[in-house]
């Protein structure tokens, strides 16, 4: 069994097994809202444009909590919402024009899109510079060299709540349960970076339980609620439950609930995170993270293009 680490207290509760994404996520933002005075100051307000195609409710929802957050963080935040029957032709180019324009440090594309809009195509034509989402290819391919720092956000907030436990990464035998490309396969890579062992898990495998039984770190990402069960689970294991499922429960009420049967799993696992409140209230929090690098880098090819101060480029 794995001996549970000292959590501090910024990650405790009244029940110390959860990790919760909320105190992690004021502690970043507090972060950020530092660094974007600095650049500000400097003569480089960071912005965020959110891209918005067609009227979704539960995308609404998603650009207030992006809107706010960016709003605690100093980073201005401006949404551009396009009529369902746009073009994928006229979106890129709106978005090329976005690349192009010097005020604009990341741009976020809001999903779920139209089907006739392909979004891996919209993912490509943001410039990686601005790709605060970390879901450009050369973003994704850039893991693959351990460069981390602009890693997609709900990889990388899973990530983080596993640092929280204080578990030594290198060597840990880790467990992911789903292959998704914004998902399952950076977290894969992401850990192998810190030196940690992975086993990725998907529809083809033939033991999922007797994979995650061997876990000390389980990553469960498949959109199936409560798939994860005590009984698959190894005692004192950490368990980062990524799923985000609308159920009905006995009162005839829907609740949302992860892809780990919560209730059974925690008497097992030392860590575990709740749904909701583990790794979503940390996303925003790592996408306003990303924005700053995304200026930093962004600062350092004026530096290189122009060969002058950064305050002068910006003017």
């Amino acid at each position: 069994m794995l001996q549970k680490a000292e959590v501090p207290p910024r990650t405790r509760s009244d029940d110390s097994r959860y990790l919760r994404g909320g105190p992690v996520a004021q502690r970043i933002i507090a972060s950020v809202r530092e660094e974007a005075a600095i650049a500000t100051a400097e003569g480089f307000p960071p912005k965020l444009v959110s891209i918005t195609v067609g009227d979704t409710d539960a995308v609404d929802v998603y650009v207030r909590n992006q809107r706010a957050k960016a709003g605690l963080a100093g980073i201005g935040f401006e949404e551009r919402r396009f009529a369902a029957d746009i073009t994928a032709g006229e979106l890129e180019a709106a978005i090329h024009g976005l690349n192009a324009d010097p005020r604009v440090t990341g741009i976020i594309i809001q999903r779920p899109v139209p089907a006739h809009i392909p979004i891996k195509t919209l993912q490509a034509a943001v410039h990686p510079l601005k790709d605060v989402e970390g879901m450009h290819p050369a973003s994704i391919g850039n893991i693959v060299y351990n460069q981390l720092d602009l890693a997609p956000c709900t990889a990388a907030a899973s990530v983080e709540l596993l640092k929280e436990t204080g578990l030594d990464l290198k060597g840990l035998e880790v467990v992911v349960v789903g292959h998704s490309e914004i998902v399952g396969k950076p977290i894969a890579f992401l850990l192998m970076s810190e030196g940690a062992t992975v086993t990725v898990c998907h529809h083809m495998t033939r033991s999922v339980a007797a994979h995650a039984r061997r876990a000390d770190a389980l990553f469960v990402a498949v959109g199936r609620p409560r798939l994860i069960k005590a009984e698959m689970v190894k005692p004192g294991a950490c368990v980062i439950d990524i799923g985000i499922n609308s159920e009905i429960g006995p009162d005839g009420e829907s609740r949302i609930v992860g892809d780990v049967d919560t209730e059974s799993v925690k008497e097992v696992a030392s860590w575990i995170t709740p749904v909701p409140g583990g790794v979503g209230p940390l996303t925003v929090a790592i996408l306003l993270r990303n924005t700053m690098v995304a200026l930093s880098r962004q600062r350092a090819l004026y530096r290189a293009t122009y060969g002058v101060a950064d305050q002068l480029a910006a003017e």
